[in-house]
């Protein structure tokens, strides 16, 4: 598949809001409030920012200035029905940025829904249990053969054709769906449960499938964190992992135009997710030990890692995307089809060669 960059731009508001169209006594059609985050991307033209490299910095101002208005603010004076489909509509309609792949709103950091240019909702929601599981079929010293715990966390997704509806898939009706499975997840060893004999993030994602998509046909997807920097994804045929680290690393564009401060000395804490898939193995139980892709990248991590980027042999730039395309070329992962890297929280690029996957929280 042809290589796909897409600039990510992301902006957070605190605002009040009460959702009439839901039924008489929910909680939200009652005046309350928000610490919303709008997020979009988008393959923007080569020619968009003031400078190679520069997308990013613009789409977030760009973004910044489009949700001002919604800041301290109480929504319904500005759109009718401040459901997160509407606000992600109010945020694409002003943005007119060209290329636009998708539009998303937070409104906690649990829930949200994403929408695309045809009105395709893509909504989740995130829920956790705490649970002991080992995994039998491990080789003899593995760690995760000896018995241990998680603080495990899923996405429900959830894929509809939404047209011009205010409100796609409630919340409340994933929570009901979900209620039954929590109870019987949490507070347990996954062993002990019929069909999690060897409780791998993919092998419970799968689990949660089969019990979940008879009852929620919009199912697309079901992601499992076995911790806060990595999990798997089912989507009733693939499987996809990814490992999530931070970089703390110094960097200065060399193409920003004199006077830019981007072009003098500066750093972030970068956020980087590889993106890999791969079919199941059979007696593992899994796609692709964590602990290899931790192995097989860490020569790549360490020459990253708490240096100047933009010294590193053969990178482009120090943005996003020319990093991005570096990390690409230098990791040793056949199974890697997604790169990607945040600057800030949901602002950067994500470099993507196969597979669609589903979005992930910011």
């Amino acid at each position: 598949m042809n290589e796909q960059v897409f600039i990510a731009a992301a902006a957070g508001f605190e605002a009040a809001a009460s959702v009439g169209a839901l039924p008489a006594g929910h909680r939200a059609s009652r005046l309350h409030g928000h610490g919303y985050l709008a997020k979009l991307r988008a393959r923007l033209p080569s020619d968009w920012a003031p400078f190679p490299g520069g997308e990013v910095g613009a789409l977030r101002a760009r973004m910044e200035q489009c949700v001002a208005p919604l800041d301290y603010a109480h929504l319904n004076e500005i759109i009718a029905l401040p459901t997160d489909e509407n606000l992600a509509r109010w945020v694409r309609g002003r943005m007119a940025v060209s290329g636009i792949d998708s539009v998303g709103v937070q409104s906690t950091p649990h829930a949200g829904v994403d929408l695309d240019a045809h009105d395709h909702a893509h909504v989740w929601r995130r829920y956790a249990f705490q649970s002991a599981h080992r995994l039998p079929n491990v080789p003899p010293a593995h760690k995760c053969g000896r018995m241990h715990g998680h603080g495990f966390e899923v996405i429900l997704h959830a894929d509809q054709d939404l047209g011009a509806r205010d409100l796609s898939i409630d919340y409340d009706h994933l929570d009901a769906l979900w209620a039954p499975l929590h109870a019987q997840l949490d507070h347990v060893c996954l062993n002990d449960i019929p069909g999690l004999e060897n409780p791998t993030s993919e092998i419970i994602s799968a689990w949660i499938w089969q019990r979940l998509k008879p009852g929620l046909p919009e199912l697309s997807w079901v992601t499992v964190y076995e911790t806060g920097s990595c999990g798997a994804h089912f989507d009733g045929t693939r499987y996809r992992i990814w490992k999530e680290m931070t970089l703390d690393s110094a960097v200065r564009l060399r193409r920003a135009p004199e006077g830019d401060a981007r072009r003098r000395m500066h750093g972030h804490t970068f956020t980087l997710r590889l993106h890999l898939h791969a079919p199941l193995d059979a007696v593992r139980g899994w796609t692709i030990d964590f602990g290899d892709v931790k192995e097989l990248f860490t020569p790549v991590f360490q020459r990253i890692d708490h240096h100047a980027l933009h010294e590193l042999p053969g990178v482009e730039d120090a943005d996003c995307v020319s990093l991005a395309r570096w990390i690409r070329a230098q990791t040793p992962l056949a199974q890697l089809d997604r790169v990607d890297l945040y600057e800030t929280r949901g602002c950067g690029a994500i470099l993507a060669w196969g597979e669609a996957a589903p979005a992930l929280p910011i």
